[in-house]
């Protein structure tokens, strides 16, 4: 497809009130807002005022971030996109859900029940969960190995597919698997984009592997323009392997955004956001990123070029491959020290920032789109609603003016936003 076919896909990554630490500390905000229903409709109403294509939710079934320093992830998300989905008219509503720790036929009617009753607007963001801390939640000793994960997340995937499949053949299910055995037919009725669309979180090898054979979209991590095209290339490539239009598949890196109207405001802000951040925060997903316990390292020096040079072992690393493969690359590409790591990355994470002008915001979109790195962006703004609102007013009407991103809705369904063709299945006879 050339340049002139495509359009920047636009996804807001709703991290609660922000990805900022600070961001709770702002006016338009109150103790509650992220528990706050209101305050998840006003975000998604913001979205939809600007034509983004989707309300993303990410999550993990515990903590991931200290609640003391930053507000996490509280209500569980296809809560909050039902009550997104009544108040909204065109926005994809897209949840993140585990393979680990749930149940296909539970997971198949919940979000197949959202995409019916929101007329074809729903995605889910396939998860394994890797957090060490969310074991004990479930009455595990530990997080099963990656490889456990993977395969069941493999077999999660198929079944759930043949549920939402049922929907519209009214054939049952007969599935006897490693992992999963059912006989189960669904009870909810298909929507009129026949099921949701799949996006795919994992940045592992294996994780690649199966977003290019079943997702539409694929939530990354990569930091630099170069380690972007190099993934971009890889997915798309098993899914053209797979004997798919690696059309379908949109590849939409992690985008934190922090935008002032000069580059010194930008900057002021983001200062201002992470003003009562105490000198420890992030350290522990930093170093479940690196593999070792940040005491062991000297914080004034760059990175240890063993950490740097070669990938952990991935039968004991408990950590995120893909976003240990984003950070290191950085370190390695700036030379970083781990104090200067750890403060590029706003408390451990593995999202690349544009701290800037709505200008630089839209070149860095742009760039990465028109080079292959990127279909579009999973936006992280630092603060919400404001951070959004900033986007939206003076960002997209660049993006507008450059051709990149549509000034109105022109396709009712997600899928056909994200120029996924519907399930070629036929009612049983």
């Amino acid at each position: 497809m050339s340049d002139s076919q495509r359009r920047v896909i636009l996804n807001v990554n709703v991290l609660d009130v922000g990805t900022a630490p600070g961001a709770w500390t702002r006016d338009d905000v109150h103790a509650h807002s992220f528990v706050d229903l209101d305050h998840f409709v006003n975000v998604a109403r913001i979205a939809e005022r600007g034509t983004l294509d989707g309300f993303f939710l990410a999550d993990g079934p515990g903590f991931w971030e200290n609640p003391r320093v930053k507000p996490t992830r509280a209500l569980e998300p296809t809560v909050i996109l039902a009550a997104v989905a009544a108040a909204t008219e065109h926005i994809g509503l897209i949840g993140t859900a585990s393979t680990t720790f749930n149940d296909p036929y539970d997971l198949a009617e919940r979000f197949l029940s959202l995409d019916h009753i929101s007329a074809g607007r729903v995605a889910w963001n396939v998860v394994t969960t890797y957090a060490p801390a969310v074991a004990a939640n479930f009455g595990l000793d530990r997080i099963p190995g990656r490889d456990d994960r993977y395969r069941r997340a493999e077999e999660f995937v198929a079944v759930v597919e043949e549920l939402w499949d049922s929907a519209v053949t009214g054939q049952s299910v007969s599935h006897h698997g490693e992992f999963f055995d059912l006989d189960a037919r669904l009870r909810v009725a298909p929507s009129v984009q026949g099921r949701p669309l799949f996006i795919q979180a994992g940045g592992s090898p294996a994780g690649r592997e199966l977003a290019g054979r079943t997702a539409h979209g694929v939530f990354s991590a990569e930091l630099t323009l170069e380690a972007g095209r190099r993934h971009y290339r890889h997915v798309k490539d098993v899914a053209r392997a797979a004997g798919r239009d690696p059309e379908h598949v949109k590849i939409l890196p992690g985008l934190i955004t922090v935008i002032g109207s000069t580059e010194a405001e930008a900057v002021a802000r983001h200062e201002s956001l992470r003003a009562h951040v105490p000198p420890r925060f992030g350290w522990e997903r930093l170093e479940l990123t690196l593999g070792v316990p940040l005491d062991d390292l000297d914080l004034d020096a760059p990175v240890p070029a063993a950490l740097l040079d070669g990938p952990p072992d991935p039968a004991n690393f408990a950590g995120s491959l893909g976003f240990r493969e984003s950070v290191v690359g950085l370190a390695r590409e700036r030379n970083l020290t781990v104090a200067q790591l750890l403060r590029e990355l706003n408390g451990g994470g593995g999202h690349r920032a544009v701290i800037g002008t709505p200008e630089q915001v839209a070149d860095t979109i742009e760039e990465w789109f028109r080079a292959e790195a990127a279909d579009g962006f999973n936006l992280m703004p630092d603060a919400l609603p404001s951070g959004l609102d900033d986007f939206v007013d003076h960002v997209v009407p660049i993006l507008r003016r450059r051709g990149l991103f549509p000034s109105e809705y022109t396709e009712s369904t997600l899928r056909e936003r994200f120029g996924v063709p519907l399930p070629l299945l036929q009612p049983a006879r």
